[in-house]
């Protein structure tokens, strides 16, 4: 059955044929089954609302054991002609329909909304604000998220009230992470049923690169504008950036915080009152692999903003011009995180 459905292990594959072909396959017949799957709808309003025919249900390993015992109830019953067995058994069977019942009811008409939680660099955990809001006049109880392996804990939902649930997602790679569907699940009442449906959403948060441990210098030219060039020396008051440890540096310049960061041991360097625009220049790195330029521009833009100086940015793709604080940083690590992304 796996091989007809296309989804045979590279062992069983036959001797020769290019594993590309069989993963191509794979994904061709994984994409056509999640088209199949009922998702609840996002409205006009950005917020999902949980119909009747978009809610599945199976038993768990309890409500396997649960049907079990039933069934050897069931003909044990019959083969004594035990009616007192034979009630007991019904009883319980009508049980476990009321809880499949309640399992479904738990999630129907449920309201949710995903929004994007702030950015982070690579590397980090991305999270997702959800909030679940209980429409109607019944209480729910037992509601998890799910995202991949990632599930929440359980939480339980007072009636017309609503649950707000973090759920955070490692991330891997640069640029705009989305989350296009997520799943709600419950096991309420007796945990002899697992409902879930699947939501989607429109939501997503921004993912920086990485920063490099160290960076070289960026350029302190001037631009379009000229102005006098900063004197360096160890007496002045200007901070100009970070340089190696060099033997006989005095311990007073050594940036003790990069020092606790893991990024080496690095020494501020520091000049005088006038001085150049700080340029950080792509065409500047001599490293080929785009990713580790990305990387190395990052620490250069993390570096330039904790020292407050005035930058601006260079890209194959455009320019960021000079300026200084939070709000621009922001912007140009939104540039990196962006650059070629597809």
């Amino acid at each position: 059955m796996d091989t007809l459905l296309g989804w045979s292990s590279p062992q069983r594959a036959a001797p020769g044929a290019p594993q590309g072909v069989v993963g191509a396959i794979r994904g061709r017949v994984r994409r056509h089954f999640q088209k199949m799957l009922r998702r609840a709808p996002l409205g006009p309003d950005g917020v999902a609302r949980i119909g009747a025919r978009q809610i599945y249900i199976l038993p768990t390993a309890a409500g396997m054991t649960y049907g079990a015992v039933m069934m050897v109830m069931l003909l044990g019953s019959l083969n004594y002609q035990n009616n007192l067995g034979l009630l007991f058994t019904f009883f319980l069977a009508s049980v476990g329909i009321i809880a499949m019942h309640h399992a479904w009811l738990n999630l129907l008409g449920l309201a949710v909304q995903v929004r994007g939680g702030p950015a982070v660099f690579s590397g980090e955990t991305a999270t997702f604000a959800i909030t679940v809001h209980a429409e109607g006049r019944r209480a729910r109880y037992d509601i998890q998220t799910r995202k991949d392996r990632k599930t929440t804990a359980p939480l339980p939902i007072p009636a017309g009230d609503q649950a707000s649930i973090t759920l955070g997602i490692p991330t891997a790679r640069r640029g705009l992470l989305q989350l296009d569907r997520l799943t709600l699940a419950t096991r309420h009442p007796m945990g002899l049923f697992h409902a879930w449906c699947y939501v989607e959403t429109d939501a997503s948060t921004l993912v920086y690169p990485a920063p490099a441990a160290q960076a070289p210098d960026p350029g302190y030219d001037s631009g379009d504008a000229r102005r006098p060039h900063k004197d360096r020396g160890d007496g002045m008051e200007d901070y100009l950036g970070s340089r190696g440890y060099r033997p006989g540096d005095s311990p007073r310049h050594v940036d003790w915080k990069a020092y606790a960061r893991e990024r080496g041991l690095l020494v501020k360097e520091f000049g005088g009152d006038e001085g150049q625009d700080v340029w950080i220049d792509w065409s500047t790195l001599r490293s080929g692999d785009t990713e580790t330029r990305l990387s190395l521009l990052t620490r250069q833009v993390l570096d330039a903003t904790e020292a407050g100086l005035r930058f601006g940015l260079r890209l194959p793709d455009g320019l960021e011009p000079l300026a200084r604080g939070a709000a621009h940083a922001q912007r140009c690590l939104t540039r990196l995180a962006l650059f070629q992304h597809g």
